[in-house]
């Protein structure tokens, strides 16, 4: 088995444990990248410890507490009773300013152990669900995972498995680290990427590009705090503009979070618009609209990485897994192609 705790349970974990009991339950249904990692599949993920700091979900079984608001991302499988209560985790920087009438902070509770918590369920995997813009929470998390002898996977733009400091770390404590930043399945960065490669492997080349992105839960809302968008900014630019070859001028750019719109919910539109030259120096034009139910389509991802990681754990690896970080994540230490 690989036992799994989360740190987060917001839309992404929801997502992520409903694709767990469906594609158990549902094994030949489309959606999974890959059915078998190893000798791992969806079957061997145990979700065995959760932590949040919203008193709408602290003490509450994880299998309710992921239906509980602010979530807003779709049901679509009815998770059995787990006998995991969400424990109180530590906030630091994880509720922006805008997001106090969001996140309604449990201040009764104490915040537990986390180590101790970790140690205590035997986690082979801590995930990092935290908002975008919790670099303080989520580095003390990280240190929280080492200090429990547990792999860490940081699924938000803020920069612990690409950072050297931290990776050596992790490889000092004989641990796996991946991240940052998870891709989806069919998001605007793998999108984005994919055009680009064609539009650069056909020779032609890119003046100018836009990726907007507009959304209407809780991580749109916590992105309208621009303060907290410069990593997410880094991330997601970074990964398009590393799909072109140095030898090449840069476009203009611009990509990122835009709009938060409530009543999209878990919905996801993104714009994609790429003005460039191509044969006889002619120009040409791409727009581009993506509709997505936003937290299932990483979900999709994590389900691999998860089985991933387990793996390199397995095989003794430590720190930083290129090829897993490079597959799954937008800001690796080392950008490879998708189809590498």
């Amino acid at each position: 088995m690989i036992k799994v705790a989360i740190i987060g349970v917001g839309n992404c974990a929801s997502s992520l444990i409903q694709g767990k009991y469906f594609y158990e339950t549902n094994p030949d249904v489309i959606g999974l990248i890959t059915k078998t990692i190893g000798k791992y599949s969806v079957n061997d993920i145990e979700f065995v410890a959760a932590f949040d700091i919203d008193k709408r979900k602290v003490g509450l079984d994880l299998s309710k507490a992921i239906y509980s608001k602010p979530n807003n991302s779709y049901s679509f499988y009815d998770v059995p009773y787990l006998n995991i209560p969400v424990l109180k985790g530590n906030q630091f920087d994880g509720i922006a300013g805008n997001m106090i009438d969001t996140f309604i902070s449990d201040d009764q509770q104490t915040p537990v152990d986390i180590a101790e918590e970790l140690v205590k369920v035997n986690a082979d995997v801590l995930i990092n669900f935290l908002p975008v813009g919790s670099l303080v929470a989520t580095q003390y998390y990280a240190d929280e995972a080492i200090k429990a002898k547990v792999a860490f996977i940081n699924a938000i733009p803020e920069f612990i498995c690409s950072n050297k400091h931290w990776e050596t770390k992790f490889i000092s404590s004989g641990l796996v680290c991946a991240g940052d930043d998870i891709k989806s399945q069919i998001g605007a960065t793998i999108l984005n990427r994919t055009l680009t490669y064609l539009i650069y492997d056909r020779g032609c080349v890119i003046e100018n590009m836009y990726q907007l992105n507009v959304g209407g839960n809780s991580d749109f809302k916590n992105m309208v705090d621009e303060n907290r968008l410069y990593s997410k900014r880094i991330s997601k630019t970074n990964a398009v503009l590393s799909t072109i070859s140095s030898e090449s001028i840069t476009p203009r750019v611009k990509i990122g979070p835009s709009e938060y719109i409530p009543h999209l919910e878990d919905k996801k539109i993104c714009y994609i618009n790429i003005k460039g030259k191509q044969f006889g120096q002619l120009p040409f034009e791409l727009d581009l609209k993506l509709s997505v139910e936003d937290s299932p389509n990483s979900a999709g991802v994590m389900l691999d990485v998860i089985r991933l990681v387990k793996v390199a754990k397995d095989a003794g690896l430590k720190g930083n897994i290129p090829a897993i970080n490079a597959f799954a994540f937008k800001n690796p230490s080392v950008q490879i192609r998708e189809d590498v």
